[in-house]
Formats: C-alpha cells, structure tokens, sequence
C-alpha cells in the first residue's frame, strides 16, 4: 500500500497541496511566508477554530477533503515554563491527540513528504554540550516541561514507526528557542527573549532607572530567526531524509546578560540593569549541535543583533493587536 523504497529528496512541486498545520502560529506562519516567497500556489491552512485537529473524526474528514501531498506539523499547544509547570496535563494530552491524529490521517491519505516539528526540550536536562541528536532518551527531562517535551518524543518515535512499517520519507526537526515576528509577548505566556522585549520596551517608555532581571544572567542560550527557521524545514524536506530528528540552530549561545542588553539596545533603554540572584537560573546551558544539518547544505543567516531589531520594530508596530 505504501513504500517509497530508494527516495531521494528532491525540490518539491510547487503546484502540489501543502499543509502547513499551525499556520497562524510563530513557526507555522513564518512557514506559510516561506513558502509563498518560494513560488508555492497551492497552500492549506485552517485556523483551530475552522478545523480541531484534537477531534479525530475531523482531522481524517480534512485530509480527505483536501488530500495534500506535503504536510509540515507545527500545530502545538505551547507555553512558557510557568504554563508548561501549571498544566501539565493539558500540554501533554492536547500534544499527543494533534500529533496522533494528524500523522495517522496522514498515512491514511498519502502523503508523500511530512516534516514534524518538535523542540529542543526533549532532550535530558544534563545532556553533554552542544547537544547531539543521539542524546534523545539518555537522561531525565527537566521537570517543568516534561509532559511537553514526552509528546513531542512521542512525535519523533511516530514518524520512526511510519518510515519503519510503511517506508514513507518523512522526516522530524527539532528547533532551538525561536523567536521573531507573531510571538508570544504576554506577561504569562511568553519565553525569555519576547520577555525581555516587553519588559525594556515598556521601562524604555516609562523612563523606569532600572530593569531587574531573574537568576544571575550567566545561563547560556540559543535564538534562531523564526525566518531562518522555515528556511531550514524547506531545505530539510528538499534535501534530507533518514530516521533521526535534526536539530535546527545557530551552533552559537548568548549569555541571558548579553541577549538583555542587545534587547536594551534595540528598544533604545538607557537605565540600569540588575540581576537578581536569589531567583533561579535555570539549566546553566543548552545549545544544540547543528552538524547534521550543516551536512544536509544548511546554515542560518539572520544574525542576532540584527533579528532582534526587526522583532522590536514588529513588536512596536502590532502592540494593540498580540496575544495575551
């Protein structure tokens, strides 16, 4: 029934069906941008509310209607550390009925090539630096998003299964922390970067004299352009294919001192800048190892500096419209 014995990746039809699941999210909506830009005329997308992929019944009933041919999956519920340690229950169960529904729908229909979209925390929390593909189910989780990060495991293994039992192409990556134009800003539900966005832009604004930040500023992390994001799955669906997940990064970490005083630069603050060490840093390092996507022909070009600029002038420009 299925099998593609001797695939060899290759540039995709840009008149074909293209599901792009998650498309009005930060991933998913630089995706569809993506794909635009590239010449792609025959593009899918349903907001949640137009389509509940949670509701199996209707995921099958989509895929039959509209039969594409690629699928990316970046549909997700996600959240921030506080959402993620808050509901577990909810990012695990609401995760694995998306990924279950959509991937079996999805074999059920044909699709030829499907990239599932995870996320570096499914790697164990002590994992050697920079992180390689190969730590996947090493060590123990960090425990705030575990549940999150079990689903997205879940994911990885599914799309193992499907290559194993009915020898589809399809491939799985896993980004760094993203960040770019349509993130999250909320107070609550927001990760570092955009955080620390709002939280200059407004003591810029206010003429606040300080800006007190959590935990010391020495955790190393790594940002990659949610532009160069979609590039990378685009090059990935064109030009990999083989069992393993790759990691989707820079191969470059900032200190949380350095990213905050790039933000303080981009939203023009010029007050002082304090750290408070009784709250907690959290893991001292996470950067992922970006060889394997170096070999498959791929390197991200927004620098840090420059990416950040552009997600402030965005920011700036769609205050009264962002989530909260």
């Amino acid at each position: 029934m299925h099998g593609k014995i001797g695939f060899v990746p290759g540039k995709l039809d840009r008149s074909s069906s293209f599901y792009v699941a998650g498309h009005r999210g930060l991933v998913g909506s630089a995706i569809w941008r993506k794909l635009e830009g590239e010449g792609f005329t025959n593009m899918v997308g349903r907001s949640s509310a137009e389509l509940d992929l949670k509701n199996r019944d209707a995921a099958f009933q989509f895929f039959a209607e509209t039969r594409p041919r690629y699928v990316v999956l970046a549909a997700a519920k996600v959240g921030g550390i506080l959402a993620n340690n808050t509901y577990p229950v909810d990012f695990l169960s609401e995760n694995l009925r998306i990924q279950v529904n959509v991937l079996d729908a999805a074999v059920e229909h044909g699709v030829e090539r499907l990239l599932f979209l995870g996320s570096s925390c499914i790697y164990p929390k002590f994992a050697v630096q920079p992180i390689r593909e190969d730590s996947l189910l090493t060590g123990h989780l960090e425990p705030t998003n575990d549940a999150y990060a079990v689903a997205k495991i879940a994911g990885i293994m599914q799309i193992q299964a499907i290559r194993r039992q009915y020898g589809l192409p399809w491939i799985s990556a896993m980004p760094t922390n993203l960040y770019g134009p349509g993130d999250n800003f909320s107070p609550e539900g927001s990760h570092v970067l955009p955080a620390l966005i709002r939280r200059y832009d407004e003591a810029a604004r206010s003429g606040a004299e300080s800006v007190s930040n959590w935990g010391t500023g020495s955790p190393r992390r790594e940002f990659l352009h949610v532009d160069d994001m979609a590039a990378a799955c685009l090059h990935l669906m064109e030009n990999y294919d083989g069992p393993s997940q790759v990691n989707v990064g820079t191969g470059t970490d900032v200190t949380i001192k350095e990213l905050a005083s790039i933000v303080a630069d981009a939203v023009r603050y010029e007050g002082d800048i304090q750290w408070d060490s009784s709250k907690p840093d959290g893991t001292p390092r996470k950067l992922l190892d970006v060889s394997k996507l170096s070999e498959a022909g791929w390197t991200a070009s927004i620098g840090l500096e420059e990416g950040i600029r552009e997600t402030v002038a965005w920011y700036q420009s769609n205050m009264a419209s962002l989530r909260e």
